[in-house]
């Protein structure tokens, strides 16, 4: 119930504060297991992402945000999200990842691991190439382009799903990883 209050009130915010286009709101599976992969440019990108798509998004949050009594409640109780540790193979994370994926869930991972400074795409981490095969769950890549200042146009570009159900019963080694990584995030290159 407060995931849904909660994305009504980030909508209104967003649609008051930006003039936001969504492009490809299609192709995001209304049913099944489902990787959603934007780029990362702003803290804003989860509430906006999450609020503007027709399905609940569990997303992957940086471990550090949970520190926070009040953010952990909100992010964790409240809206779903779960941790990760950074720049580790972080298990714990994996598995719940895997566990939303099995019920049919859409999880939500900025494959690049963390914000963009200069808003260039990064190299993608190995973990949402691993989740998409053992989830078995396509991956829908999304372009953010746009700066988030008052009154200013961000496009939000949603491309077609990608399966790698080709990798299945193959050897999952870190070049087969960082392959499929580079693949996702050329799909989101062609996004913005």
């Amino acid at each position: 119930m407060f995931y849904y209050i909660a994305k009504i009130i980030v909508l209104v915010i967003i649609k008051v504060m930006f003039r936001i286009e969504v492009r490809g709101l299609e192709n995001i599976p209304k049913k099944g297991p489902v990787i959603i992969c934007p780029n990362h440019i702003s803290l804003l990108d989860p509430p906006v992402i999450g609020a503007l798509l027709n399905r609940r998004i569990y997303f992957m949050a940086k471990e550090e945000l949970f520190k926070n009594p009040f953010l952990k409640l909100l992010l964790g109780t409240g809206l779903g999200a779960f941790p990760v540790k950074r720049g580790t193979a972080d298990l714990s994370a994996i598995k719940t990842a895997l566990s939303y994926l099995k019920k049919g869930r859409a999880i939500g991972i900025f494959p690049e691991g963390t914000r963009s400074k200069t808003g260039k795409l990064q190299k993608a981490e190995p973990g949402v190439a691993l989740l998409a095969i053992k989830g078995n769950a396509p991956v829908v890549p999304i372009g953010i382009k746009g700066k988030y200042r008052l009154f200013s146009k961000i496009i939000i570009n949603i491309g077609k799903p990608i399966t790698f159900e080709k990798y299945a019963n193959s050897k999952l080694s870190s070049e087969r990883l960082s392959a499929i990584g580079e693949e996702i995030m050329q799909e989101i290159a062609k996004l913005l």
